[in-house]
C-alpha cells in the first residue's frame, strides 16, 4: 500500500496562487473599480484618494466584455460575476495598463451568496494569465485583512458618509433628470456635487455635516428649471449588482429616460440595513447571540438614524420624494416572505417592489440575472402576490444574461411601458 501510493498520480491542485498587495505598490499601482454604481463609487475613489490609492472605475462596455466572462468562469456562473470577471479581463487585455502596476478591487458582503465569492472567482480567472496581479477585498466583516489595504475606522466612516450622500444626490438627479428644461443641466450639476464631495471628504469633520449638505443639495437641485409635466414612474429592484450597474443592465436608468420615464431606484443604504439586519434576525429566529451580533446592532440603530434624518430633511424640504424608511420596508416583506429569507438580495426584492406599488410607482422592472437563484425565486414567487394586493401594480422581470439581447429587453420593457400608470 505505501508502495502504490507513491507511484499514485498526484491530483493537481486547486487552490489559486494569492498574490499580495504590499505597501510598496501602494504608491504607484493602479486599482481598477468595477461599474457597478457610478455615483457613489466616484466618491469611494475620492475617499481612497485622500489615503494615497490610485483608484480608476472601469468604463469599458463593449461586447468583448461579455466574452471575456464566458471565456473565463464557469458556464453555470451568476451572470454578475461573469460581468464583474469580463470586464476585468477586458481592461487589462486593453493595453491602456501596465501589468505589473495594477490591482483589481471587489467588496464582500460576507453573505451566503456570490457577493462573497466573487473574489476567489475573479483570482482564479486572472491568476491563469496575470499572476501578478493582486486582487483586493473591500469589506466591513474581516473577511480577508490586507495590512496594505486596511478598513481603519477613519475609511469606514467616510465609506458610510459616501453611501449616505450617494443616496441622496442618485434620489435627486433620478428626480430631476426628466423634467429638465435646459439638456444635460442635472449631469453638470451632478458632477459639480461629486467634485465639492470629494474636496469636503478631504477635510477632517466636513462631510460629516449631514443636514447642512442635505440641504445644500435640495436648494441646488430644487433650483433647476424643470417642467411640471407628469411622468410615469419606473421602479427598478432586483439583484444589487444588476440593478444598479450601467454595464449589467444595458444602461437601463438612461433607457427609461429617453422613453419619458421618472426612474424610481431604492438607495444601496438599504442593502447595507438589509445585511446589518441580518445577525439581529438570526438571533431572533436561532438563538444566536455573539460579539458580532452586539455589534451589528449598534450598526445597524446607527444607520437607520442617519437614514430617518435623512428622510426628515427631504421631507420638511417638501420638494422631493424621500427614500422608504428601511423600517416599514420590514413591514412590507412580513405580509408576504419571512425575514429569515436572506440569502442574497432575499426579503429586501419583495419588501421593495411592496413599498413601490403602496407608494404610487406602481410600474416596475425585476432586474434578474442569469444564475440568482434567489432573485429568481423570491422575486417571481412575489410578483404575483403583490399584484393581488396591489391590483394596479404593473411589474415585470427583465432578465439578464449572456445570450439576451438589448433589443429584446427593451422591447419587454416597452410592452410594459405601453401599459404604465402615471
Amino acid at each position: 500500500m505505501s508502495d502504490k501510493k507513491k507511484l499514485a498520480p498526484k491530483e493537481p491542485s486547486t487552490r489559486v496562487q494569492k498574490t499580495f498587495f504590499t505597501e510598496e505598490m501602494k504608491k504607484d499601482y493602479t486599482i481598477l473599480v468595477p461599474d457597478m454604481l457610478p455615483i457613489h463609487f466616484k466618491l469611494i475613489i475620492k475617499i481612497y484618494e485622500k489615503y494615497g490609492y490610485k483608484m480608476e472605475l472601469l468604463t469599458n462596455t463593449s461586447r468583448n466584455v461579455i466574452d471575456e466572462g464566458l471565456k473565463n468562469t464557469h458556464n453555470d456562473t451568476c451572470y454578475p460575476a461573469l460581468i464583474v470577471i469580463g470586464q476585468f479581463m477586458d481592461a487589462l487585455k486593453s493595453g491602456k495598463y501596465d501589468l505589473n502596476k495594477v490591482a483589481l478591487i471587489m467588496s464582500q458582503t460576507g453573505g451566503g451568496c456570490r457577493a462573497s465569492n466573487y473574489i476567489h472567482l475573479i483570482r482564479k480567472a486572472v491568476s491563469s494569465q496575470f499572476p501578478q496581479v493582486p486582487v483586493l477585498s473591500l469589506n466591513f466583516s474581516g473577511l480577508e485583512k490586507n495590512p496594505a489595504f486596511p478598513m481603519t475606522p477613519a475609511i469606514a466612516l467616510r465609506l458610510i458618509y459616501a453611501v449616505l450622500y450617494g443616496d441622496m444626490l442618485m434620489l435627486l438627479y433620478n428626480q430631476c433628470k426628466p423634467y429638465e428644461v435646459v439638456p444635460g443641466s442635472t449631469d453638470k450639476l451632478l458632477a459639480r456635487w461629486q467634485h465639492r464631495m470629494g474636496k469636503l471628504f478631504d477635510t477632517k469633520t466636513g462631510y460629516t455635516h449631514t443636514k447642512r449638505i442635505y440641504k445644500a443639495m435640495l436648494r441646488d437641485f430644487a433650483a433647476l428649471e424643470r417642467t411640471s409635466e407628469k411622468k410615469p414612474k419606473v421602479g427598478i429592484v432586483g439583484e444589487i449588482y444588476v440593478k444598479y450597474s450601467p454595464l449589467a443592465n444595458n444602461h437601463l436608468n438612461e433607457f427609461l429616460l429617453e422613453e419619458g420615464c421618472e426612474p424610481n431606484v431604492p438607495g444601496l443604504l438599504d442593502f447595507v440595513l438589509y445585511c446589518a439586519s441580518d445577525p439581529i434576525n438570526d438571533r431572533l429566529l436561532y438563538g444566536i447571540f455573539d460579539k458580532s451580533t452586539v455589534l451589528y446592532t449598534i450598526g445597524y440603530d446607527i444607520l437607520y438614524k442617519f437614514q430617518k434624518q435623512q428622510i426628515k430633511v427631504i421631507e420638511e424640504h417638501g420638494v422631493f420624494q424621500p427614500p422608504h424608511d428601511f423600517e416599514h420596508l420590514r413591514r412590507c416583506a412580513d405580509k408576504y416572505i419571512h425575514q429569515g429569507v436572506k440569502m442574497g438580495e432575499g426579503w429586501l426584492i419583495t419588501a421593495e417592489m411592496a413599498a413601490l406599488a403602496e407608494t404610487g410607482t406602481e410600474n416596475i422592472i425585476c432586474t434578474q440575472p442569469f444564475g440568482c437563484l434567489p432573485n429568481h425565486i423570491v422575486a417571481k414567487g412575489s410578483a404575483r402576490v403583490i399584484k393581488q394586493a396591489y391590483p394596479n401594480a404593473n411589474i415585470v422581470a427583465i432578465d439578464y444574461d449572456p445570450g439576451a439581447t438589448k433589443v429584446n429587453q427593451e422591447n419587454r420593457i416597452k410592452l410594459m411601458l405601453a401599459n404604465a400608470r402615471l
